[in-house]
Protein backbone atom coordinates (compact mmCIF):
# COMPACT_ATOMS: atom_id res chain seq x y z
CA UNK A 1 0.00 0.00 0.00
CA UNK A 2 2.84 2.37 0.82
CA UNK A 3 4.46 1.70 -2.56
CA UNK A 4 1.17 2.34 -4.35
CA UNK A 5 0.58 5.65 -2.55
CA UNK A 6 4.15 6.69 -3.25
CA UNK A 7 3.79 5.91 -6.95
CA UNK A 8 0.53 7.86 -7.06
CA UNK A 9 2.38 10.91 -5.71
CA UNK A 10 4.93 10.71 -8.51
CA UNK A 11 3.02 12.49 -11.24
CA UNK A 12 5.75 14.63 -12.82
CA UNK A 13 7.95 13.58 -15.75
CA UNK A 14 11.59 13.03 -14.74
CA UNK A 15 13.96 15.93 -15.25
CA UNK A 16 17.09 15.68 -17.38
CA UNK A 17 19.17 15.63 -14.18
CA UNK A 18 17.26 12.61 -12.87
CA UNK A 19 17.63 10.83 -16.22
CA UNK A 20 21.38 11.51 -16.24
CA UNK A 21 21.75 10.20 -12.68
CA UNK A 22 19.82 7.05 -13.60
CA UNK A 23 22.09 6.51 -16.61
CA UNK A 24 25.17 6.85 -14.39
CA UNK A 25 23.74 4.07 -12.19
CA UNK A 26 23.17 1.91 -15.26
CA UNK A 27 19.40 2.33 -14.94
CA UNK A 28 18.22 2.70 -18.53
CA UNK A 29 15.27 1.54 -20.60
CA UNK A 30 16.34 -1.84 -21.91
CA UNK A 31 14.60 -4.80 -23.47
CA UNK A 32 16.36 -8.15 -23.48
CA UNK A 33 14.19 -9.12 -26.43
CA UNK A 34 15.94 -6.48 -28.55
CA UNK A 35 19.30 -8.08 -27.74
CA UNK A 36 17.90 -11.53 -28.48
CA UNK A 37 16.53 -10.35 -31.81
CA UNK A 38 19.86 -8.84 -32.88
CA UNK A 39 21.73 -12.02 -31.94
CA UNK A 40 19.29 -14.31 -33.77
CA UNK A 41 19.16 -11.99 -36.79
CA UNK A 42 22.95 -11.87 -36.82
CA UNK A 43 23.13 -15.64 -36.53
CA UNK A 44 20.72 -16.02 -39.45
CA UNK A 45 22.75 -13.64 -41.59
CA UNK A 46 25.98 -15.41 -40.66
CA UNK A 47 24.53 -18.83 -41.45
CA UNK A 48 23.23 -17.73 -44.84
CA UNK A 49 26.52 -15.99 -45.73
CA UNK A 50 29.27 -18.05 -44.11
CA UNK A 51 27.80 -21.57 -43.92
CA UNK A 52 29.82 -22.84 -46.89
CA UNK A 53 32.99 -21.22 -45.59
CA UNK A 54 32.50 -22.61 -42.08
CA UNK A 55 31.63 -26.09 -43.41
CA UNK A 56 34.62 -26.18 -45.72
CA UNK A 57 36.97 -24.80 -43.08
CA UNK A 58 35.97 -27.54 -40.64
CA UNK A 59 35.60 -30.39 -43.12
CA UNK A 60 39.11 -30.24 -44.60
CA UNK A 61 41.06 -30.58 -41.32
CA UNK A 62 38.68 -33.27 -40.04
CA UNK A 63 39.06 -35.23 -43.29
CA UNK A 64 42.83 -34.99 -42.96
CA UNK A 65 42.59 -36.10 -39.35
CA UNK A 66 40.59 -39.21 -40.25
CA UNK A 67 42.66 -40.01 -43.32
CA UNK A 68 45.96 -39.69 -41.46
CA UNK A 69 44.87 -40.94 -38.07
CA UNK A 70 47.47 -43.72 -38.17
CA UNK A 71 50.19 -41.07 -38.24
CA UNK A 72 49.09 -39.34 -35.04
CA UNK A 73 51.45 -39.84 -32.13
CA UNK A 74 49.61 -40.85 -28.98
CA UNK A 75 52.21 -39.38 -26.63
CA UNK A 76 51.75 -36.08 -24.78
CA UNK A 77 53.52 -33.72 -27.23
CA UNK A 78 51.78 -35.36 -30.19
CA UNK A 79 48.30 -34.92 -28.72
CA UNK A 80 49.13 -31.34 -27.73
CA UNK A 81 50.20 -30.59 -31.28
CA UNK A 82 46.97 -32.18 -32.61
CA UNK A 83 44.82 -30.09 -30.25
CA UNK A 84 46.68 -26.92 -31.25
CA UNK A 85 46.25 -27.55 -34.98
CA UNK A 86 42.54 -28.36 -34.57
CA UNK A 87 42.01 -25.21 -32.47
CA UNK A 88 43.68 -23.06 -35.14
CA UNK A 89 41.50 -24.64 -37.83
CA UNK A 90 38.30 -24.06 -35.83
CA UNK A 91 39.22 -20.44 -35.03
CA UNK A 92 40.04 -19.78 -38.69
CA UNK A 93 36.68 -21.21 -39.73
CA UNK A 94 34.39 -19.58 -37.17
CA UNK A 95 36.46 -16.59 -35.94
CA UNK A 96 34.92 -13.98 -38.24
CA UNK A 97 31.32 -15.20 -37.72
CA UNK A 98 31.80 -15.16 -33.94
CA UNK A 99 33.10 -11.58 -34.09
CA UNK A 100 30.11 -10.56 -36.20
CA UNK A 101 27.80 -12.21 -33.67
CA UNK A 102 29.48 -10.27 -30.86
CA UNK A 103 29.02 -7.02 -32.81
CA UNK A 104 25.34 -7.89 -33.26
CA UNK A 105 24.97 -8.31 -29.48
CA UNK A 106 26.67 -4.94 -28.87
CA UNK A 107 24.51 -3.30 -31.53
CA UNK A 108 21.41 -4.57 -29.73
CA UNK A 109 22.43 -2.60 -26.66
CA UNK A 110 23.56 0.51 -28.54
CA UNK A 111 20.25 0.69 -30.41
CA UNK A 112 18.54 1.18 -27.05
CA UNK A 113 21.04 3.43 -25.26
CA UNK A 114 24.62 4.62 -25.39
CA UNK A 115 27.34 2.45 -23.90
CA UNK A 116 27.44 2.88 -20.11
CA UNK A 117 30.17 1.75 -17.75
CA UNK A 118 28.77 1.46 -14.24
CA UNK A 119 29.47 -0.84 -11.31
CA UNK A 120 26.25 0.10 -9.54
CA UNK A 121 24.47 -3.06 -10.64
CA UNK A 122 27.28 -5.20 -9.20
CA UNK A 123 26.97 -3.77 -5.68
CA UNK A 124 25.27 -6.07 -3.15
CA UNK A 125 21.79 -4.87 -2.26
CA UNK A 126 19.49 -6.14 0.47
CA UNK A 127 16.50 -5.73 -1.83
CA UNK A 128 17.87 -8.49 -4.07
CA UNK A 129 17.58 -11.04 -1.26
CA UNK A 130 14.55 -9.54 0.45
CA UNK A 131 11.59 -11.98 0.54
CA UNK A 132 9.16 -9.12 -0.15
CA UNK A 133 11.13 -8.01 -3.21
CA UNK A 134 11.43 -11.61 -4.36
CA UNK A 135 7.67 -12.11 -4.01
CA UNK A 136 7.08 -8.93 -5.99
CA UNK A 137 9.44 -10.11 -8.73
CA UNK A 138 7.64 -13.46 -8.92
CA UNK A 139 4.08 -12.17 -8.90
CA UNK A 140 4.37 -8.54 -10.00
CA UNK A 141 3.47 -6.87 -13.28
CA UNK A 142 6.90 -7.58 -14.77
CA UNK A 143 6.61 -11.29 -13.98
CA UNK A 144 3.14 -11.43 -15.54
CA UNK A 145 4.41 -9.74 -18.67
CA UNK A 146 7.38 -12.10 -18.89
CA UNK A 147 5.08 -15.10 -18.53
CA UNK A 148 2.71 -13.81 -21.22
CA UNK A 149 5.66 -12.99 -23.45
CA UNK A 150 7.18 -16.45 -23.02
CA UNK A 151 3.84 -18.15 -23.67
CA UNK A 152 3.32 -16.08 -26.80
CA UNK A 153 6.80 -16.92 -28.09
CA UNK A 154 6.27 -20.65 -27.55
CA UNK A 155 2.92 -20.59 -29.34
CA UNK A 156 4.19 -18.33 -32.12
CA UNK A 157 7.39 -20.30 -32.65
CA UNK A 158 5.44 -23.55 -32.71
CA UNK A 159 3.04 -22.10 -35.26
CA UNK A 160 5.86 -20.77 -37.45
CA UNK A 161 7.78 -24.05 -37.34
CA UNK A 162 4.64 -26.01 -38.16
CA UNK A 163 3.75 -23.77 -41.10
CA UNK A 164 7.26 -24.08 -42.54
CA UNK A 165 8.11 -27.70 -41.77
CA UNK A 166 4.75 -29.37 -42.33
CA UNK A 167 4.76 -28.87 -46.12
CA UNK A 168 8.32 -30.29 -46.11
CA UNK A 169 7.48 -33.43 -44.10
CA UNK A 170 7.84 -35.85 -47.01
CA UNK A 171 11.09 -34.18 -48.06
CA UNK A 172 12.40 -34.48 -44.50
CA UNK A 173 11.63 -38.21 -44.52
CA UNK A 174 13.69 -38.65 -47.69
CA UNK A 175 16.70 -37.01 -46.06
CA UNK A 176 17.35 -40.24 -44.16
CA UNK A 177 18.46 -41.81 -47.42
CA UNK A 178 20.18 -38.71 -48.85
CA UNK A 179 23.91 -38.47 -49.43
CA UNK A 180 25.69 -36.66 -46.52
CA UNK A 181 27.23 -34.15 -48.93
CA UNK A 182 23.75 -33.17 -50.14
CA UNK A 183 22.28 -33.32 -46.66
CA UNK A 184 24.27 -30.35 -45.39
CA UNK A 185 23.08 -28.00 -48.14
CA UNK A 186 19.43 -29.01 -47.78
CA UNK A 187 19.36 -28.64 -44.01
CA UNK A 188 21.22 -25.34 -44.16
CA UNK A 189 18.71 -23.83 -46.60
CA UNK A 190 15.76 -25.06 -44.59
CA UNK A 191 17.29 -23.79 -41.34
CA UNK A 192 17.91 -20.34 -42.80
CA UNK A 193 14.31 -20.21 -44.05
CA UNK A 194 13.04 -21.21 -40.62
CA UNK A 195 15.25 -18.74 -38.79
CA UNK A 196 14.20 -15.93 -41.15
CA UNK A 197 10.57 -16.52 -40.18
CA UNK A 198 11.54 -16.63 -36.51
CA UNK A 199 13.42 -13.32 -36.85
CA UNK A 200 10.35 -11.68 -38.41
CA UNK A 201 8.13 -12.96 -35.59
CA UNK A 202 10.56 -11.96 -32.85
CA UNK A 203 10.82 -8.44 -34.28
CA UNK A 204 7.19 -7.85 -33.23
CA UNK A 205 7.89 -9.25 -29.77
CA UNK A 206 11.03 -7.12 -29.41
CA UNK A 207 9.28 -3.87 -30.39
CA UNK A 208 6.33 -4.50 -28.07
CA UNK A 209 8.63 -5.47 -25.19
CA UNK A 210 10.82 -2.38 -25.64
CA UNK A 211 7.77 -0.09 -25.56
CA UNK A 212 6.60 -1.81 -22.37
CA UNK A 213 10.05 -1.67 -20.73
CA UNK A 214 10.43 2.00 -21.66
CA UNK A 215 7.07 2.84 -20.14
CA UNK A 216 7.92 0.94 -16.95
CA UNK A 217 11.30 2.68 -16.71
CA UNK A 218 9.77 6.10 -17.33
CA UNK A 219 7.05 5.52 -14.72
CA UNK A 220 9.67 4.35 -12.21
CA UNK A 221 11.69 7.55 -12.67
CA UNK A 222 8.73 9.90 -12.34
CA UNK A 223 9.01 12.46 -9.56
CA UNK A 224 6.73 13.91 -6.95
CA UNK A 225 6.31 17.65 -6.56
CA UNK A 226 8.41 17.53 -3.40
CA UNK A 227 11.25 15.78 -5.26
CA UNK A 228 11.05 18.42 -7.98
CA UNK A 229 11.38 21.16 -5.36
CA UNK A 230 14.32 19.43 -3.67
CA UNK A 231 16.12 18.97 -6.98
CA UNK A 232 15.52 22.61 -7.85
CA UNK A 233 17.01 23.63 -4.51
CA UNK A 234 20.09 21.48 -5.12
CA UNK A 235 20.67 22.62 -8.68
CA UNK A 236 19.53 26.23 -8.54
CA UNK A 237 19.85 27.00 -4.84
CA UNK A 238 17.26 27.59 -2.16
CA UNK A 239 14.72 30.17 -3.44
CA UNK A 240 14.70 31.87 -0.01
CA UNK A 241 18.48 32.26 -0.09
CA UNK A 242 18.40 33.47 -3.69
CA UNK A 243 15.71 35.98 -2.75
CA UNK A 244 17.83 37.21 0.14
CA UNK A 245 20.87 37.59 -2.11
CA UNK A 246 18.76 39.46 -4.67
CA UNK A 247 17.49 41.77 -1.93
CA UNK A 248 21.04 42.50 -0.72
CA UNK A 249 22.15 43.26 -4.27
CA UNK A 250 19.24 45.64 -4.75
CA UNK A 251 20.08 47.39 -1.49
CA UNK A 252 23.72 47.80 -2.50
CA UNK A 253 22.73 49.08 -5.93
CA UNK A 254 20.33 51.54 -4.33
CA UNK A 255 23.04 52.88 -2.01
CA UNK A 256 25.46 53.17 -4.93
CA UNK A 257 22.85 55.03 -6.99
CA UNK A 258 22.06 57.47 -4.21
CA UNK A 259 25.76 58.13 -3.70
CA UNK A 260 26.10 58.94 -7.41
CA UNK A 261 23.14 61.36 -7.61
CA UNK A 262 25.04 64.40 -6.15
CA UNK A 263 27.60 64.06 -8.96
CA UNK A 264 24.96 63.89 -11.69
CA UNK A 265 24.66 66.61 -14.35
CA UNK A 266 20.87 66.53 -14.51
CA UNK A 267 17.86 64.55 -13.24
CA UNK A 268 15.08 64.05 -15.79
CA UNK A 269 11.66 63.29 -14.29
CA UNK A 270 8.02 63.16 -14.84
CA UNK A 271 6.61 64.87 -11.78
CA UNK A 272 5.60 61.87 -9.71
CA UNK A 273 6.71 58.45 -10.92
CA UNK A 274 10.04 58.36 -12.82
CA UNK A 275 13.48 59.86 -12.20
CA UNK A 276 16.62 59.28 -14.26
CA UNK A 277 19.93 60.88 -13.22
CA UNK A 278 22.46 61.46 -16.01
CA UNK A 279 26.12 62.40 -15.81
CA UNK A 280 28.00 64.13 -18.61
CA UNK A 281 31.44 65.73 -18.88
CA UNK A 282 33.27 67.18 -21.84
CA UNK A 283 35.05 64.48 -23.82
CA UNK A 284 32.46 61.78 -23.08
CA UNK A 285 30.87 60.16 -26.14
CA UNK A 286 27.39 60.24 -24.55
CA UNK A 287 25.73 60.89 -21.18
CA UNK A 288 25.71 57.97 -18.72
CA UNK A 289 22.84 56.92 -16.48
CA UNK A 290 24.05 56.91 -12.84
CA UNK A 291 20.68 56.38 -11.12
CA UNK A 292 17.07 55.66 -11.96
CA UNK A 293 13.93 54.65 -10.13
CA UNK A 294 10.18 54.80 -9.83
CA UNK A 295 7.84 56.03 -7.12
CA UNK A 296 9.65 56.14 -3.75
CA UNK A 297 13.11 55.69 -5.27
CA UNK A 298 12.31 58.38 -7.84
CA UNK A 299 11.23 60.70 -5.02
CA UNK A 300 14.45 59.95 -3.11
CA UNK A 301 16.55 60.75 -6.20
CA UNK A 302 14.78 64.11 -6.58
CA UNK A 303 15.28 64.91 -2.88
CA UNK A 304 19.02 64.19 -3.04
CA UNK A 305 19.35 66.14 -6.30
CA UNK A 306 17.56 69.11 -4.75
CA UNK A 307 19.75 68.99 -1.66
CA UNK A 308 22.93 69.09 -3.80
CA UNK A 309 21.75 71.66 -6.36
CA UNK A 310 21.56 69.13 -9.20
CA UNK A 311 19.20 70.52 -11.90
CA UNK A 312 15.86 68.70 -12.15
CA UNK A 313 14.16 68.88 -15.55
CA UNK A 314 10.61 67.68 -16.11
CA UNK A 315 10.09 65.73 -19.34
CA UNK A 316 7.45 63.03 -19.01
CA UNK A 317 8.04 61.14 -22.28
CA UNK A 318 11.84 61.26 -22.08
CA UNK A 319 11.92 60.15 -18.44
CA UNK A 320 9.77 57.12 -19.21
CA UNK A 321 11.78 56.26 -22.33
CA UNK A 322 15.14 56.54 -20.58
CA UNK A 323 13.97 54.45 -17.63
CA UNK A 324 12.83 51.68 -19.98
CA UNK A 325 15.85 51.62 -22.30
CA UNK A 326 19.00 52.41 -20.30
CA UNK A 327 20.64 50.52 -17.42
CA UNK A 328 22.77 51.87 -14.62
CA UNK A 329 26.31 52.83 -15.75
CA UNK A 330 25.31 52.52 -19.44
CA UNK A 331 25.30 55.27 -22.05
CA UNK A 332 21.93 56.48 -23.24
CA UNK A 333 20.66 55.02 -26.54
CA UNK A 334 21.38 56.87 -29.76
CA UNK A 335 17.72 57.70 -30.39
CA UNK A 336 17.69 59.91 -27.27
CA UNK A 337 20.90 61.84 -28.01
CA UNK A 338 19.13 64.88 -29.44
CA UNK A 339 16.57 65.30 -26.66
CA UNK A 340 19.15 64.79 -23.89
CA UNK A 341 21.67 67.06 -25.61
CA UNK A 342 19.16 69.90 -25.61
CA UNK A 343 18.49 69.44 -21.89
CA UNK A 344 22.18 69.21 -20.94
CA UNK A 345 22.95 72.21 -23.13
CA UNK A 346 20.21 74.14 -21.41
CA UNK A 347 21.52 73.10 -17.96
CA UNK A 348 25.11 74.00 -18.82
CA UNK A 349 23.93 77.38 -20.11
CA UNK A 350 22.15 78.05 -16.81
CA UNK A 351 25.31 77.14 -14.90
CA UNK A 352 27.43 79.49 -17.01
CA UNK A 353 24.90 82.25 -16.39
CA UNK A 354 24.95 81.65 -12.64
CA UNK A 355 28.73 81.56 -12.57
CA UNK A 356 28.82 84.85 -14.53
CA UNK A 357 26.53 86.60 -12.09
CA UNK A 358 28.59 85.38 -9.12
CA UNK A 359 31.82 86.61 -10.67
CA UNK A 360 30.20 90.00 -11.50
Amino acid sequence: MADESESEDKTEDPTQKRLDEAAERGDVAKSQEINTWFVIAGGTLIMSTFSDQIGGGLMVPLQNLIANSWMIHADGPGLLQLARSLAIAVIAAIGVPILLLAFAAIAGNMMQHRLIWSGEQLKPKFSKISPASGFKRLFGKQAAVNFAKGLFKVVALGTVMTMILWPERFRLESLVRADPAVLLGLTTGMTVHLMGAVVAMLALVAIADYLFQYRQWHERLKMSLQEMKEEFKQSEGDPHIKGKIRQLRQQRMKKRMMAAVPKASVVITNPTHYSVALSYERGMSAPVCVAKGVDLIALKIREIAGAHDVPIVENVALARALYATVDIDDEIPVEHYHAVAEIIGYVMGLRRGLNGRRSG
